[in-house]
C-alpha cells in the first residue's frame, strides 16, 4: 500500500474539497489518462485496486503512471468506545482529489485496450471519472 514514510503531523483536520485542481490536470506522461470529474477522497487501497485492474487489463504491457499519492491520515476510534476522550488514532491514508485531476496515465497500449483498462480502473474508484487523451483527434 502507498503511504508516506514520515509526516510532520500525525493527525490532520478534514478540510474542504472546493474548487478545481490547480496542478496535475493535464496528461503529461502517457497517451491516455483517467480524469476525476468530482471532488472526493481516494484511499490507498482504492488506488492500488485500480492500478492492479489497469495492469491486468494491459496484460503487463505498456507503462502506467499513478499521478496521486495518499498523504493525508484518517483517524478512527476503536469499536465500542464512548464519545469524547480526544481524536482517534491514525487508521488509513487518503489522497484528496479535486475535479480535473489526472489520476492515472497509460502509454504503449492500443486505443481499445487503454480505454478498457481505464474503464475497469474507474469502477474501483468512488468518484465520477472520464478517459482523456493527450492529443485529441
Amino acid at each position: 500500500m502507498l503511504m508516506p514514510k514520515k509526516v510532520k503531523y500525525r493527525k490532520l483536520q478534514k478540510g474542504r474539497t472546493k474548487g478545481k485542481a490547480l496542478r496535475g490536470s493535464t496528461v503529461d506522461f502517457g497517451e491516455y489518462g483517467l480524469k476525476a470529474m468530482e471532488p472526493g477522497r481516494i484511499s490507498n487501497r482504492q488506488i492500488e485496486a485500480a492500478r492492479i485492474a489497469i495492469t491486468r487489463c494491459a496484460k503487463r504491457g505498456g507503462k502506467v503512471w499513478i499521478r496521486i499519492f495518499p498523504d493525508k491520515p484518517l483517524t478512527k476510534k476503536p469499536a465500542e468506545t464512548r464519545m469524547g476522550k480526544g481524536k482517534g488514532a491514525p487508521d488509513s491514508w487518503v489522497a484528496v482529489i479535486r475535479p480535473g485531476r489526472i489520476l492515472y496515465e497509460v502509454d504503449g497500449l492500443t486505443d481499445e485496450v487503454a480505454i478498457e483498462a481505464m474503464r475497469l480502473a474507474a469502477q474501483k474508484l468512488p468518484l465520477k471519472t472520464k478517459v482523456v487523451r493527450r492529443y485529441p483527434r
